[in-house]
């Protein structure tokens, strides 16, 4: 099994014409790898998943596959609120090769804990390859409780979180209750440095695609017990981060990209569109302050 602490990017889909930009997305490889980026989220919610057909995220995954080779870890996101077809997908990125699968939580339809305890032991038991958890309620309504993810890391592929709740002292009971080995990686780049402090291993994240070197240094000196150096650090770029998700994500982060140069369009996919003048306006200022361009 790959190693799944570290540093990951939940990969933006470049569009153009509405249809996958490859050219652009071998552009942003290229930046990730070369920023120390550990592995990839394919088809996660970054990616607008929910627009992706299922023959588009075949071939995503074997372009990046094929681009990044066989040792990058590639998480495949796999979760939606029916747990059938949480399982059918899961079993095709099984299939495809994935290393790993992300399933969020159950938006919408508000599962109990039990409801939930029961929908991540199915899906998890449907595959071979190992499940990571994923608490996002900002996006899904429904949380998951410390104590469901307790009786989880004990399910037989469940190897770890992303936890996204920006919550320090969850992510600590969590990590307390699931022990050392059970993988820990956030999903709220604001608390990355803050979710370290506390024992997580990595993170899944947004922020990444523009700052990568960055987000690895943090990780870096966080092991090496300089979290002082990486807290005076991160600071510098808060401003930067909190315009990240100004509007829903990825909106903005894919206009950030483009302002770099590393994809030709900022295109979305409705009902998602591109980012307001405006906040387009605040994030290139931000941007330049920091020396991105």
């Amino acid at each position: 099994m790959k190693d799944f602490r570290g540093t990951f990017t939940a990969l933006i889909t470049p569009f153009k014409n509405d249809k996958i930009d490859f050219s652009s997305l071998d552009r942003l490889l290229k930046q990730q790898l070369d920023g120390g980026i550990n592995g990839f989220v394919v088809n996660g919610t970054t990616a607008e998943s929910p627009t992706l057909s299922s023959s588009e995220v075949s071939e995503l995954f074997k372009h990046i596959r094929s681009s990044v080779g066989p040792s990058v870890p590639l998480i495949v996101g796999t979760g939606s609120n029916n747990t059938a077809k949480s399982i059918e997908d899961s079993k095709k990125a099984e299939a495809m090769g994935a290393d790993a699968i992300l399933v969020v939580v159950p938006y919408y339809n508000k599962p109990p804990q039990r409801g939930l305890y029961e929908h991540f032991k199915a899906i998890a038991s449907s595959v071979n390859i190992p499940t990571l958890l994923y608490n996002v309620p900002g996006r899904t309504v429904t949380s998951l409780a410390p104590e469901t993810v307790t009786n989880l890391s004990k399910v037989k592929g469940v190897i770890g979180i992303k936890e996204a709740t920006g919550k320090i002292d969850l992510a600590s009971e969590i990590m307390k209750a699931c022990g050392k080995d059970f993988v820990m990686l956030s999903g709220d780049d604001g608390t990355y440095v803050e979710f370290l402090a506390a024992g997580g291993h990595g993170v899944i994240s947004v922020a990444t695609h523009v700052i990568p070197k960055q987000m690895v240094q943090w990780r870096q000196w966080a092991s090496e017990g300089q979290i002082e150096k990486a807290r005076t650090d991160i600071n510098k770029y808060m401003n930067l981060i909190n315009l990240l998700f100004v509007e829903a994500n990825p909106i903005p982060v894919k206009k950030a990209l483009q302002l770099m140069g590393v994809i030709d369009s900022a295109s979305m996919r409705l009902p998602l569109v591109e980012l307001s003048p405006e906040h387009t306006e605040s994030l290139h200022a931000e941007m330049k302050k920091v020396g991105l361009v």
